[in-house]
């Protein structure tokens, strides 16, 4: 039998047809799902989970005590929270202590940053010294000033002896000095990590720009307002927004030094709602305390988002 040229010719193979409408092209699969479980799935169990309990929690009655039972209150927590003056005053307190810490540590971390900035001698040992705090737990902090605040033998109280001051004060006892002395405090430790980002966003600028500004015969304030400032407004913005919700979900710190008090002028909102839970019980509560605590912080982070998306022209 003779073989055709069209029996040895390969046989070609039909292109796949196009997804149309009835028919689906093929999907990407699970793969990448795989890949971002190991990081997602730690979020969604010790982040999300327990927020999503909580709020839950905070629609019910629950107490302490495994014998007492738990029912859905709806929202009468909610209710009593609003006519609950002490929580109003903490809240009070707590944004009186967020921005009182964000607006100094600021400004005494752009001055620090822009004089780390400069070519000094020992500049990386004077950067080294400066982050020191940052790498502190908030409760090492805490005992340690209040050793430095200590009323007999602290070293501040020591000091204003020495210099005849006075014979001091007690100073996270005493209620007009409570609060400004945590302040100091929240300020101090928080000022290494806005260096850090600030000092960063000062070294993505040019020099060429300053040398030219100089050249131009711009003195020091006005090469400030005119090159950098706007290099660095972006990242001032994003880091004082992040202060200042850090410093709102405030607790370890003021915990330690005070515990909230003397007379609740150093309670946060934080500290009150652990009280409610941990020294009274009332989880549900303050769950619901939590709740508007979470609302408050996602509207200024929506502010926030919001400001910036305005700001971008290349959304």
């Amino acid at each position: 039998m003779s073989v055709t040229t069209a029996d040895r010719r390969p046989a070609r193979r039909r292109k796949p047809a196009a997804p149309g409408p009835g028919r689906p092209g093929p999907g990407p699969g699970f793969g990448p799902w795989f890949l971002v479980l190991p990081a997602l799935l730690p979020i969604l169990l010790l982040s999300v989970g327990p927020l999503l309990y909580g709020v839950a929690l905070a629609f019910t009655d629950a107490q302490s005590g495994r014998t007492r039972a738990t029912s859905w209150i709806g929202a009468l927590n909610f209710r009593d929270l609003l006519h609950d003056g002490l929580f109003w005053d903490s809240f009070r307190i707590g944004l009186v202590w967020a921005v009182g810490v964000t607006v100094p540590q600021f400004l005494l971390s752009l001055g620090l940053a822009l004089l780390l900035d400069q070519r000094l001698r020992l500049r990386g040992l004077a950067r080294a010294l400066a982050i020191v705090p940052w790498a502190m737990p908030e409760v090492v902090v805490g005992i340690m000033w209040r050793l430095v605040y200590q009323p007999d033998a602290g070293i501040l109280n020591e000091t204003l002896r020495a210099l005849g001051l006075g014979e001091g004060r007690v100073w996270l006892g005493g209620l007009a000095t409570a609060l400004p002395a945590v302040l100091v405090v929240g300020v101090w430790a928080g000022m290494p990590q806005t260096t850090v980002a600030l000092l960063a966003g000062l070294q993505n600028t040019p020099r060429e720009l300053h040398e030219a500004a100089a050249l131009d015969g711009a003195g020091a304030w006005r090469r400030f307002r005119t090159v950098t400032w706007p290099a660095l407004r972006p990242v001032a913005l994003a880091i004082s927004a992040l202060n200042l919700i850090w410093n709102l979900n405030s607790f370890a710190l003021v915990y330690v030094l005070t515990g909230g008090g003397p007379g609740g002028r150093t309670r946060l909102p934080m500290l009150f709602a652990y009280e409610e839970a941990f020294r009274y019980g009332q989880f549900g509560y303050a769950a619901a305390m939590g709740c508007v605590l979470v609302a408050v912080v996602s509207l200024l982070l929506a502010l926030y988002l919001v400001g910036r998306l305005k700001g971008d022209p290349d959304r």
